[in-house]
Order: C-alpha cells, then structure tokens, then sequence
C-alpha cells in the first residue's frame, strides 16, 4: 500500500504575483494614480495590517480591490510605519523617528503591489510598464516572493 504525505506549506502557499513600487506619493494618492492607470477601484481597507511590536502597534496602510470578472484581488500595501518617539533628557523634550519596514530586506520599496490569483508574466510585465508610466512612480519591477526572508507577513 502507498503513502502518500501532504506538506503543511502546499495547503497555505497562495498564489500571488508580488511587485514592488518606488514612489515619494502618499498611498491614497498612489492608490488614486493606479486606479486611473489600471482601470481599478482600490478602496482604504478597513483595518491595516497590525503588528504589535514591544508593545508599540505598527500599522501599515492597506488599500485592496477585487476583480472578480478575473478572480484577482488586489492589495496595495505600504513598506514602512513611522513610529514617534519622545524623551526628555535634562529638562529637554527630545523627540525621534524611527522606520519600521514590512520587509526589512526590501527598504527602498515604498510600496508592494499583491495580486492574488493565476497571473500571467505578460499580465504582470504590462502591469508594470503602466505603474512605471505614473508621475511621481519612480520604479516599479516584479520581486520573486521565494526570495524573501519575510514574505510570512504578505500573507493575509
């Protein structure tokens, strides 16, 4: 009689294509820009994505839209939280900021693009080429999600 196992990550591994956006525009505006570029709706999510980190929360902004003509859903998310720090040293107020990256190895990303769902590359490519074609998008460029130490927090 044959065996046959199941690994635990074939069951949780979602299919999403991962591009990853340099831009100096605040997420509503880049948000605003993709869905006139892309023929898109994204809508602020209703909650961000939270960590709780040494009892400080860490939020990034999300911003999601679902096709479900193609059946791909969309998420727009930020790479970095501001956290606000205040000290007061010597009857002075010092105050400092401090960034915190979703995706420490991936810093100079300002933001991901996640599309979930059975993509072609020449879908992904022209995808891509309309991000890079935004005012104000500096770059955009596709990142192999299997690369990435971190990837455990794009899931959601």
């Amino acid at each position: 009689m044959q065996v046959y196992a199941l690994d635990i990550k074939d069951l949780c591994e979602d299919e999403y294509s991962l591009i990853g956006i340099h831009s100096t525009l605040e997420d509503y505006k880049l948000a605003y820009l993709l869905n006139k570029t892309l023929d898109t709706r994204f809508c602020k999510s209703e909650k961000d994505l939270e960590f709780v980190k040494e009892k400080d929360k860490i939020t990034y902004s999300l911003f999601n839209y679902e096709n479900a003509t193609y059946d791909l859903e969309y998420f727009l998310i930020s790479n970095s939280f501001i956290s606000k720090n205040q000290a007061i040293s010597k009857n002075l107020l010092l105050n400092s900021e401090t960034k915190i990256h979703l995706i420490p190895e991936k810093k100079k990303v300002d933001f991901f693009l996640k599309i979930s769902g059975d993509l072609e590359y020449e879908f992904v490519m022209k995808t891509i080429n309309k991000i890079k074609n935004i005012d104000y998008v500096i770059t955009a460029y596709s990142i192999d999600k299997n690369t990435l130490k971190s990837k455990d927090f794009l899931i959601f």
